[in-house]
């Protein structure tokens, strides 16, 4: 069993776990379902959230057609909310980069909205990788995403964490052979994270401090 004293560096989910996208990505789904005709409310939010879109748009029975017409809203009215941290996230990078761990971002999110935020956050140097949808096939809980940063950052996974406040993360984080680190989030699968039995479960991103 690894352990937090091996590793060196440490990959993050985005959303939710570092950027704090859960109200704003709230507000953009209900602008965008509301274009399209579909009432979305906090109750509804709560059933059908999952960090794949698509599995959602399923669930809401929106036409496949209407998908990337949906996708394009959605960063359109996203793109109106002003971009944050989760409250403490910032700090808790600075100390993690004054303590010499390489830091990286591997999420579901497109490139185009995680890079402008990531601009917007004065973060473009904090992170030396950037793993975004674009640049993978096969979508969380598939490792491939962590794989691709990994020999990116061509780091052992002996010595490599990811970091993710939904249950898909904790579960590629596993299939990657990775130490899992799960924090909670304000999305509504950020409940269920303890049944993924990560490796290390923090109630708040500031709890990575004592672990690493």
């Amino acid at each position: 069993m690894q352990h937090s004293g091996t590793i060196t560096t440490l990959l993050f989910d985005w959303d939710g776990t570092l950027f704090d996208s859960a109200s704003a990505g709230f507000i953009a789904f209900q602008k965008t379902f509301g274009d399209l005709g579909i009432s979305f409310t906090h109750e509804v939010y709560e059933a059908c959230y999952s960090p794949n879109w698509y599995a959602m748009y399923e669930t809401l029975s929106l036409p496949k057609d209407k998908w990337k017409m949906a996708d394009e809203l959605w960063i359109e009215h996203y793109g109106e909310e002003p971009p944050r941290l989760v409250e403490g996230a910032g700090e808790t990078i600075h100390a993690l980069r004054t303590r010499g761990y390489r830091l990286g971002i591997v999420t579901s999110g497109t490139e185009r909205r995680v890079t402008r935020e990531i601009q917007q956050l004065d973060l473009s140097s904090t992170f030396e990788a950037l793993i975004c949808n674009e640049h993978i096939v096969n979508k969380k809980p598939h490792p491939e995403g962590l794989e691709k940063a990994m020999r990116l950052l061509a780091c052992a996974r002996e010595t490599c964490s990811y970091v993710g406040d939904a249950p898909e993360d904790v579960r590629m984080g596993k299939n990657a052979g990775l130490l899992t680190v799960a924090v909670r989030s304000a999305y509504p699968t950020s409940k269920n994270l303890l049944k993924e039995q990560p490796d290390i479960h923090l109630e708040s991103i500031e709890e990575m401090l004592l672990h690493f």
